[in-house]
């Protein structure tokens, strides 16, 4: 069994995908990388084909009718010989001097017959346009160095939430959740990183910028005016998560992940929201307060919860002089994070 697999995403990254390969094989025989063409059209099969011939024992090429981003990490889950495991967008990179303090620590876990759910790292957004970075670090979370257990997590800030760059989870704990991700919706990277939380008991975190995250490019998915255009799957992606799990169970069991958990679906009605407001059509506004009525109907004391927090108050504010407000604190948020 490999230590760790790299499940890559490919669709029509050609230009990218090679630096991303390159990092990740750095990573050495102990790494599976799992490149997933999804019915690209430009020479992203044959790159993935030369790099699983020039490297038989680390890369496979797995080539797929194009079912979107959570068909890639779907295909990854099944097709992983690794112990861990770990989504890559062929966009993106990690750090090799980081990945290879990553690969030590996950070895001593496999060796001394530790088990470990979730290894979390930092993540950096790399922006195109002005050229610059951003850190995402939890050092005021999660204890540094050592196993923990929810019970031992921090308070999260506003700027803070576990990304799909952040984690790499135990491979067969997402096969006994049953993870699979929809085809064809974006945003399903909040489910990968929410779904499986209260399967999660054990956890270590080390401080290291490992992930770094492409961001700013005029076509990408978390582009303001392409989220606009794709909320209803970012409405989607909400539904599932809200349904996937009972948080009053969860809070039973583990009160601080619980809370956790309230906040990342209140951040994502807000989200939604939001971009709905952006829009600003008629037809947008009947499907904000539509997707509050709905989980209303579906959870009335969830929606409590959830619909009168600040930032989703600030979301539903009434009038055109509210929807402003609304939208002004989003660019502001949007300025102080640089989330996109």
């Amino acid at each position: 069994m490999k230590l760790i697999t790299f499940a890559v995403p490919c669709y029509n990254f050609a230009e990218y995908m090679s630096h991303c390969i390159e990092t990740l094989l750095s990573a050495g025989e102990d790494a599976e990388i799992i490149l997933v063409d999804d019915g690209s059209t430009d020479n992203t099969a044959a790159i993935a084909d030369d790099y699983a011939a020039r490297y038989p024992t680390i890369v496979r090429a797995i080539h797929q009718p194009n079912g979107g981003h959570g068909e890639g990490v779907n295909q990854g889950i099944r097709n992983a010989t690794g112990y861990f495991y770990k989504v890559v967008d062929s966009d993106d990179w990690l750090n090799e001097e980081s990945l290879a303090r990553v690969m030590d620590k996950l070895r001593q876990f496999r060796d001394e017959g530790q088990e470990l759910d979730l290894m979390i790292c930092n993540y950096v957004y790399e922006h195109v346009q002005d050229n610059t970075s951003h850190t995402v670090n939890y050092e005021n979370v999660f204890p540094v160095n050592r196993l923990f257990t929810w019970e031992d997590v921090g308070h999260f800030r506003e700027s803070q939430y576990l990304l799909m760059h952040s984690a790499i989870y135990r491979t067969q704990l997402l096969r006994d959740n049953e993870l699979e991700l929809p085809k064809h919706t974006f945003y399903v990277d909040n489910i990968f990183v929410y779904q499986p939380l209260p399967a999660v008991k054990t956890m270590y975190y080390m401080s290291e910028d490992l992930y770094r995250y492409f961001i700013g490019r005029v076509d990408q998915s978390v582009n303001e005016s392409v989220m606009v255009k794709r909320v209803d799957q970012q409405i989607r992606v909400t539904k599932l998560m809200t349904e996937c799990c009972d948080l009053q169970e969860v809070y039973a069991a583990h009160p601080r992940l619980a809370k956790y958990m309230f906040r990342y679906l209140a951040m994502m009605y807000t989200i939604c929201s939001i971009l709905l407001v952006i829009d600003g059509s008629e037809e947008a506004l009947a499907k904000r307060d539509k997707l509050w009525e709905e989980l209303k109907a579906y959870d009335e004391g969830l929606y409590r919860r959830l619909r009168y927090r600040s930032l989703a108050l600030a979301a539903n504010l009434p009038g055109t002089p509210g929807r402003k407000i609304g939208i002004a604190g989003y660019h502001v948020s949007q300025k102080i994070f640089k989330f996109n």
